[in-house]
Parts: C-alpha cells; structure tokens; sequence
C-alpha cells in the first residue's frame, strides 16, 4: 500500500450538499480516513468568519477530530451593481459576474435587459451584493509539495474539484506520483478532468460520510443483519 496523504477543501466541499441533497460529516469521514492504515495526513481547509458560530465550531471540531486543519478569515467583497452612471447598453458592470467569451455573445438589447433588471434593484436600494471568498489553492499547493519532497508520500487524495489544482496534480503525474480526485459530477473543473487522473464520485460512499440521519434504509438493514450475527456468535 502507497503511503497516502488526503486533502480536504472543505470550503470547498461543503457546498456539494445542495446538489447531493446530503451532507458529509466530518467526524465520519475521519473514522473511515482512520481505518486505512496507509493514510498518514489527512489536511482539512476551511475558512473561518468570526460573527459565524457554524464556521468556528466547524473548525474546532476538525481540531479535535485530529484532522491537520489550515484556516483563516473569510474575505466580504462588495460586488457593484450600480448602473446610475454607465449607458444602457455598456457591459462595464456586467463583466464582473459574467465571462468576457459569454457576455460577448450578447447582443445589444440582451445587455440593455439586464442592466433594466440591475436598475430595478438599484430603485429598491440594492447598490452592490456581498461575496465570500476563501480560496486555499496556495495554501494545499504547498502543502502537497512539502508531502512530496519531505515526506515521501506516494499517493496523493484530492477532495475538491476546482480548477486551480490542475497545475499541482499535473507536476505530480509528472513526478511519477499518484493522484485521485475525490467530488460529485459538474463539480470536476475541465482543466482538472483533463488531469486524466481517477476521478472516484462521493456519492459512492455516502453511507460511510454522511450524518447518521442520513443513512440509507439498505444499509441499515445490514448494519442491523451484521449486528445481529455477531450477537448470535457472543450468545452462550
């Protein structure tokens, strides 16, 4: 068994409950992480926002689950959404939350539409929308190179599916090394899919990560049908 080290980007992850209409636990995935003996490090990223009892308590509890934890503030943009003071048909606010290729496709009555729609929400006092944003792309970067160079770790566990990790699995394929990406489906960026690296869907091992509240009645049953076996054994 290759010596492994995993990589949570659970600011990240979290977000893959809307879509999987579950959610992961982290205390249950550490046991399952626990029972692999090939698995050395288990790193855990996550931001944190002070005024926010969830993040912090998220935080401490991957601490005390003994997952190598990395944090810090989460950053509170203001997104402009002003249009008082551009024409009508100028995409100058609009490029901020729409690629340049799309936003080039639109025509000229499209672009006016949506700069209506933006000044309607201006009449209703809307200047500008909040934006979080915590990204730990230097952070695991780094972090995957001192388990590479300073560890001998041998296979590399990836549990995000953003883009920015394209370049660091690629030098790790380069080195000879393995990789594996741990997500859900249309959360694989392409340049990460493009890897070519195995690419192992979460919803796999629901039962295991999920809140216990979670758990599909199949596999109660045989946690129940197991259960009962080995009462049978134990009996006199």
């Amino acid at each position: 068994q290759k010596s492994t080290a995993v990589y949570i980007d659970f600011a990240n992850v979290i977000h893959w409950s809307k879509k999987l209409k579950w959610h992961i636990d982290i205390k249950r995935l550490k046991q399952l992480f626990n029972s692999f003996d090939s698995i050395k490090y288990i790193h855990f990223y996550n931001g944190v926002l002070d005024d926010n009892e969830d993040s912090v308590s998220i935080i401490d509890n991957a601490k005390k689950l003994g997952y190598i934890v990395t944090t810090k503030p989460v950053k509170k943009m203001h997104l402009s959404i002003d249009v008082s003071g551009i024409p009508k048909n100028s995409p100058s606010i609009l490029q901020g939350f729409i690629k340049r290729a799309l936003l080039n496709k639109f025509s000229i009555e499209t672009i006016e539409y949506l700069n209506t729609q933006l000044e309607d929400l201006n009449n209703r006092g809307l200047r500008y929308i909040e934006h979080w944003k915590c990204n730990f792309d230097v952070e695991m970067g780094r972090d995957m190179l001192i388990d590479h160079e300073h560890k001998k770790i041998e296979h590399f566990a990836l549990w995000s599916g953003d883009s920015d990790f394209a370049d660091p699995v690629n030098q790790l394929l380069k080195d000879g090394k393995n990789v594996s990406i741990f997500a859900t489906a249309r959360r694989i960026s392409p340049e990460l899919d493009a890897t070519g690296v195995l690419i192992f869907e979460i919803w796999k091992i629901k039962d295991f990560i999920c809140w216990n509240k979670e758990i599909s009645n199949e596999a109660k049953k045989r946690l129940e049908g197991y259960k009962s076996k080995k009462d049978s054994v134990k009996s006199p």
